[in-house]
């Protein structure tokens, strides 16, 4: 059995955390010792000493849990200041987005560390398990921060989103209709909003068209169909997602021009890169800028707002695959659960997904190939 690190999570307004205190009792149950960095738990509502009666035992430093750690469980890539703490075989199992990432990628190759994405974890379905709840929150909130940010006083155009009587409701486009756009289209046509949906998919166009009804416009996602649509729009959310892979730019710099000044737009794809040209990451701290006259919503770790909502979402999903790794070790754990397969970003040394060696220019290697040379030495 694995010694398993958790450590608190240091990116900015990052309030979530990678294991509750039940899910320690369930890696202590299974036979880990589970190693808690003090404070680790706080800013999702969850104590040293709740996280102590569960098993786990509490260390002063972040360092001591990275350094004696088989498995470290977070939920947010490492920043600059623990990549020195990175090493060989250690498992690091967090969400990563390398696609976006080349010092990450570069640091984690280098160290040689068994890098597992969350979010490139891929079930016998098809589904991304570890992601989803995520972007379920996401979609979710990027209707509500919309609606704020669409205020005057945050520079939007002083639009209410459900409108009042005798005024107009406000126009939201959302480019892509999966887990992220359907959420995200809940909450802006439950606000009252007047919502436009675009996928490239005409099965996933007609799948929300039966779930929204005439509560919503469809349309097919074209670069001709998005620069109408945005003409109008009051709020704009980019709900693209490529797993793995870069999110491709939708909307370019040249077309906040067919925008009217004040528009909203709020790019949930920012972990991947952004999916609008003019996107770069913020942080809750800092979360807007204006390009152009419009407004760029583009926090990257936005359900780190709703800590404990979202740390008990993701733990939901992550656990199993957790504990299948503690327990047996990652080799093993891929030949147990094919899910996991895609979930390896990194392993010895080698980039073993193609969406971060697509965007690096890196040669991809077969994480299964690797693990077979291994036990064949």
């Amino acid at each position: 059995m694995m010694t398993v690190g958790l450590v608190k999570e240091i990116k900015n307004h990052e309030y979530r955390v990678g294991l509750t205190p039940n899910c320690v009792k369930s890696y202590v149950e299974a036979g880990s010792t589970v190693l808690v960095e003090t404070g680790a738990g706080e800013g999702s509502g969850f104590t040293d000493s709740e996280y102590a009666a569960a098993g786990g035992k509490i260390v002063d430093k972040a360092k001591d849990v990275w350094g004696f750690a088989d498995m470290i469980v977070k939920v947010k890539e490492p920043v600059a200041s623990e990549y020195g703490f990175l090493r060989e075989d250690q498992v690091l199992y967090t969400y990563l987005h390398l696609a976006a990432d080349r010092p990450l990628t570069e640091a984690l190759l280098k160290a040689g560390t068994k890098a597992v994405a969350y979010e490139t974890i891929v079930d016998s379905a098809g589904t991304l398990p570890c992601l989803t709840p995520m972007s379920e929150i996401a979609g979710r909130m990027s209707s509500q921060e919309g609606a704020k940010y669409l205020e005057k006083p945050y520079g939007g155009r002083g639009v209410l989103l459900a409108g009042v009587p005798g005024v107009r409701k406000a126009n939201v486009v959302i480019i892509g209709g999966g887990v992220v756009g359907t959420n995200a289209c809940k909450i802006a046509v439950g606000l009252g909003a007047n919502v436009t949906i675009m996928d490239v998919s005409a099965k996933r166009l007609a799948y929300l068209d039966d779930l929204f009804g005439s509560r919503i416009q469809t349309l097919m996602s074209t670069r001709a169909n998005i620069q109408q649509a945005i003409k109008g729009a009051d709020l704009v959310i980019g709900a693209v997602l490529i797993p793995g892979r870069k999110a491709p730019k939708l909307i370019l710099r040249e077309d906040l021009a067919l925008m009217t000044k004040g528009t909203v737009i709020v790019d949930v794809a920012i972990d991947q890169g952004g999916c609008f040209e003019t996107s770069h990451p913020t942080t809750h701290q800092d979360p807007v800028f204006i390009i152009d006259g419009i407004v760029h919503y583009c926090v990257a770790n936005m359900p780190g707002a709703v800590s404990h909502s979202s740390t008990l979402a993701l733990t939901n999903s992550t656990l199993r695959y957790g504990l299948l790794i503690a327990k047996h070790g990652l080799e093993a754990a891929l030949g147990m659960d094919a899910a996991l397969i895609p979930g390896v970003n990194c392993y010895d040394k080698h980039c073993t997904c193609d969406g971060v060696a697509e965007a690096f220019g890196l040669d991809c290697a077969d994480v299964m190939e690797l693990i077979g040379a291994r036990t064949s030495v």
